[in-house]
């Protein structure tokens, strides 16, 4: 569908009629109080290239055209595309990802193969992310310090990509969890209540930044935000020793305590995964915990088209200037050269 942004801006396009019509003959003053010795000159090379009728028409059809474009496009046509339903729930969920030096452990599986901890969480939040069909994601990654990756966005696509383009220690190798939460707070804060949501996913004990976890968690809770904290890695590992293949703790370090004392604060909850499939179930869990709204919106795409009209209307103005000027400028660039020679 075609449509017009500013559709009474088409009420000019008779103006200059109008002007032309109502406006009164501007009147010549017979004596000249500047003398232009050349004026003759010119005049006498303008006579000699002066308009037949037919490019006279020509000339005001052009000028005419010229204003209807740069009319058209100051009206602001656009191209209205099909209707679309669009899901919107309102919700906006921040993910905090920990991607400090541990995260690139590997004791997770897939298909039989070795993924380190941070791998499988790409994998899994990915899936968690395309089904929030809706809502607002954003992305904050955290190690030494905290981040925000990508900003709280309707366009999942984004988010998903700058989720894979991350890697274990671009923040350092230490683990700022108070930092994250702080900073998720930062970009909630002023967003409407009870739709404010922060997951935060780590595997070991906070152990850099300026804030503590529970600081931080108080923040949260200050501003209704509702922590879903995960506690993620493995806490079987075969590992070589000196007599062989023993057994140990890989998430020994991993705070427990602290991470649901986050979660019960401000009116979450807390989840320890152990393995790919346990994250995966979680993350069906906080789906199901915040479901998404079936209230839907009406939604057109937009193209705008008035660089189109403006493109010809510089086309015009152009061809119009190059056409008045160029015959006497010719004349006076072969008369110019050829004084110059002798």
């Amino acid at each position: 569908m075609f449509v017009f942004a500013v559709p009474w801006i088409l009420l000019l396009l008779p103006l200059p009629l109008l002007t032309w019509f109502l406006l009164p003959t501007i009147k010549t003053a017979q004596n000249q109080a500047l003398h232009a010795p050349f004026l003759r000159y010119m005049k006498e090379l303008m006579a000699d290239h002066a308009f037949s009728l037919r490019a006279y028409a020509r000339h005001y059809s052009l000028a005419a055209l010229l204003w209807i474009c740069l009319v058209v496009a100051a009206a602001g046509p656009q191209w209205l595309g099909k209707p679309m339903d669009i899901a919107r729930s309102g919700r906006n969920i921040m993910l905090a990802v920990d991607i400090s030096g541990s995260m690139q452990l590997t004791d997770m599986t897939l298909n039989g193969q070795e993924l380190s901890r941070f791998n499988a969480v790409q994998l899994i939040a990915k899936q968690f992310i395309q089904k929030r069909k809706g809502d607002r994601i954003g992305l904050i990654l955290f190690g030494s310090k905290a981040y925000l990756q990508t900003p709280l966005t309707f366009d999942r696509d984004t988010v998903i990509n700058r989720l894979e383009d991350s890697s274990v220690g671009l923040a350092g190798q230490l683990t700022a969890l108070g930092d994250g939460i702080a900073l998720a707070v930062k970009h909630l804060k002023d967003l409407p209540e009870n739709n404010r949501v922060l997951i935060v996913l780590t595997d070991g004990v906070s152990n850099s930044g300026q804030f503590s976890p529970l600081d931080a968690a108080t923040l949260a809770q200050n501003y209704h935000i509702k922590i879903y904290s995960i506690g993620f890695g493995a806490d079987q590992l075969l590992v070589p020793g000196a007599l062989g293949l023993r057994n140990v703790n890989p998430s020994a370090d991993l705070d427990e305590t602290t991470l649901q004392l986050m979660a019960t604060k401000t009116g979450g909850q807390y989840f320890r995964a152990k393995s790919m499939a346990s994250l995966d179930q979680i993350y069906n869990q906080i789906n199901q915990l915040e479901p998404i709204a079936q209230d839907r919106v009406n939604y057109r795409p937009e193209t705008a088209l008035y660089p189109w009209p403006l493109a010809v209307a510089f086309f015009i103005a152009f061809a119009l200037l190059l056409r008045r000027t160029w015959p006497p400028l010719k004349e006076w660039c072969k008369t110019f050269f050829i004084k110059g020679a002798r």
